[in-house]
């Protein structure tokens, strides 16, 4: 590579990669000062300048002004004593530097390697830098891929410039997925690493249900409807609670549909996971209520309100409803309203002598 192919080279991955002129040359100028050291098996200090106008590549060595000292003396390859430097140059101050050009006549083969080490890496770097400045922003948000292939552990969705990672840790608990498909995922991680950006994925974190709400329901999307809180045991149910400040919008059935058509599509993305719809309320007790359903009856006493316990009371009827299979209905109804749920009957509480006056 002559001089003029180099520039060339250079000026056409800064227009190509948008990476700066000198971060390259600034690059490559450290780069060609450790290859000038370990080719040519050198202890010298040195420094590589590169004439950014002719693409002229110099190797020039340098010596430390220092005061000699009797006990240390100096390094002969690194320093010189101020006696010796006036010598060469009368006005020279100690810490200034005497330079001595030593580029060796066959460097020009050292230099093209290492400049195209240089270059690769920059280019790496530029387009890590672009992948991660496109998804740091997108971090918490849904967007959507396709299912390029698989491992023991994980999925690989492919964006086009890169890849993101979906352990199968975090698919939807009983769903199928089909290489070559496309697919809606939820952005959990974006970090740079060693070894370029990571992306990580899930499908089974609560806020992928909150974001196929925003998705299908316009009116959460623009603001009408608010999302206050989302509890999820992904693959069996969610409680996602709703809001609106004008009196006029039915929440929970804007969420719901004509038919049931938008909450349908959600169902369709969750394979069949079962959606609780609850109207949220400021009034907690009512608010509690609410989270149980579709438990009937229930009877809220908030026995804490700093420390966010609260007693519920149902009859016999309502109880295992209230409670829900393996204690989810309630766990996902502390989830969503933050309090620490105790389901009793009435007789279980009379039991234990709690006062429900």
């Amino acid at each position: 590579m002559n001089s003029k192919e180099f520039l060339n080279a250079v000026k056409l991955v800064v227009k190509e990669k948008g990476i700066d002129e000198d971060v390259i040359y600034e690059a490559m100028e450290l780069a060609l000062s450790s290859a000038y050291r370990k080719n040519f098996n050198s202890r010298e200090n040195v420094r590589v300048q590169i004439d950014r106008k002719k693409g002229d590549i110099k190797v020039f060595s340098f010596l430390n002004v220092v005061e000699f000292d009797e006990e240390e003396g100096i390094d002969p390859e690194t320093e010189i004593t101020i006696e010796e430097a006036r010598e060469i140059n009368p006005d020279i101050q100690v810490g200034d530097t005497i330079e001595t050009e030593v580029t060796p006549s066959d460097f020009g083969r050292v230099a093209a390697a290492t400049a195209k080490q240089v270059v690769v890496q920059k280019i790496r770097e530029a387009e890590r830098n672009v992948i991660i400045n496109e998804f740091s922003d997108k971090q918490d948000e849904m967007v959507t891929g396709t299912v390029e292939m698989e491992d023991v552990r994980n999925y690989y969705i492919d964006f086009g410039k890169t890849q993101g990672i979906l352990p199968k840790t975090e698919i939807i608990p009983g769903e199928t997925i089909k290489m070559g498909s496309s697919i809606k995922v939820y952005i959990t991680k974006v970090e740079n690493n060693s070894k370029g950006p990571l992306i990580l994925l899930s499908r089974s974190h609560y806020g992928f249900v909150k974001r196929l709400f925003e998705l299908e329901i316009p009116e959460i999307n623009e603001g009408l409807i608010l999302v206050q809180s989302v509890a999820r045991e992904a693959g069996v149910r969610t409680k996602i609670s709703v809001y609106s400040e004008d009196e006029n919008v039915d929440a929970v059935g804007s969420c719901i549909g004509e038919k049931g058509s938008r909450i349908a599509n959600i169902l369709n993305e969750l394979s069949g996971e079962k959606i609780d719809i609850i109207p949220y309320d400021k009034d907690n007790v009512k608010y509690i209520e609410n989270a149980l359903s579709p438990a009937k009856n229930v009877k809220v006493f908030i026995t804490d309100e700093k420390a966010k316990e609260a007693l519920v009371i149902v009859d016999q009827d309502n109880l295992s409803l209230a409670i829900g299979k393996k204690g989810l209905n309630v766990k996902l109804a502390s989830r969503l309203t933050r309090f620490k749920i105790d389901v009793k009957t009435e007789e279980q509480a009379k039991e234990l002598g709690i006062n429900l006056v």
